[in-house]
């Protein structure tokens, strides 16, 4: 039998190990294999699943990654809550570099990846008015500020196709629609996180201003990505290991658990998961 966890944690960029002493586990999806094998460990007492989102060599660009398997199999082994840290690009002047947002909306300028688990014959439409679990979020919050980042505790996302960044152009269009930062998957993951009536928080680092940002029209390079967020790994570690255990055993205070109530979305996951065994 698979090792149980209770909370997920989903790597991004440079945050490929996160749990010391701990087991690989290999899990089987109906969508094939997730990114990496979970890795399921303690942390203050409670079961972590870590699963390093684009493969520890990161070897899956942000459009190939399996967000259905990586989702699926952190369910399965029981998590129900999942925290995200990720790397995205500023659109604010306010929201610089080093900076941490817990973002709480999203939008979507994806293409092309498979983004939802009801795609027949199950029909469920699930509500997404609010894309991140608003009780995590405080506690989020909290730790980040106790190891020192700047933190916001709002902000919108917008999620890009990738892999290239942006032109000057788009950027100024996002910039100009009040978006805060930009990144390249968050989507499908918060989509399918709900659709799994998960709890789902990202953690936003923010690694550079975006090229249409007013003053600071560099281009974007990778290697100033990883190298900001290398440069924060240990911090942002440091800030999951303190959100892990301050997260309440119980979930409440937002609409994630309840997203499926009222509708087929329960019994459609069972059925989804029986074809997959037969």
């Amino acid at each position: 039998m698979t090792a149980q966890a209770e909370i997920g944690v989903i790597g991004g960029s440079g945050l490929y190990e996160f749990l010391d002493d701990a087991e690989a586990h290999q899990v089987r999806t109906p969508y094939g294999a997730p990114s990496d094998p979970l890795v399921i460990g303690d942390v203050g007492g409670r079961r972590v699943a870590f699963l390093p989102r684009h493969g520890r060599d990161h070897r899956f660009p942000p459009h190939l990654i399996n967000y259905r398997a990586n989702l699926w199999a952190l369910r399965s082994v029981g998590a129900t809550r999942i925290l995200s840290p990720c790397a995205v690009g500023s659109l604010r002047r306010d929201v610089a570099p080093g900076s941490l947002v817990v973002v709480d909306q999203v939008v979507d300028r994806t293409w092309g990846r498979p983004s939802t688990y009801f795609e027949g014959p199950e029909v469920v439409h699930v509500p997404f008015a609010e894309p991140f679990c608003t009780a995590a979020a405080s506690v989020a919050v909290a730790a980040g500020r106790r190891h020192g980042f700047e933190v916001h505790d709002s902000g919108t996302l917008v999620v890009m196709q990738g892999p290239r960044f942006s032109s000057k152009a788009e950027s100024r269009a996002y910039a100009a629609s009040g978006w805060s930062v930009i990144g390249m998957t968050a989507l499908p993951e918060a989509a399918l996180a709900r659709e799994l009536a998960l709890c789902f928080t990202t953690l936003a680092l923010v690694t550079d201003y975006d090229v249409g940002v007013e003053g600071h029209a560099a281009p974007v390079t990778q290697e100033e990505v990883f190298r900001v967020f290398a440069a924060n790994t240990e911090r942002i570690r440091a800030v999951l290991f303190d959100v892990i255990p301050a997260l309440p055993a119980e979930r409440s205070g937002c609409v994630c658990a309840d997203a499926l109530d009222g509708t087929a979305g329960i019994a459609a996951l069972d059925a989804i998961a029986a074809r997959a065994s037969l």
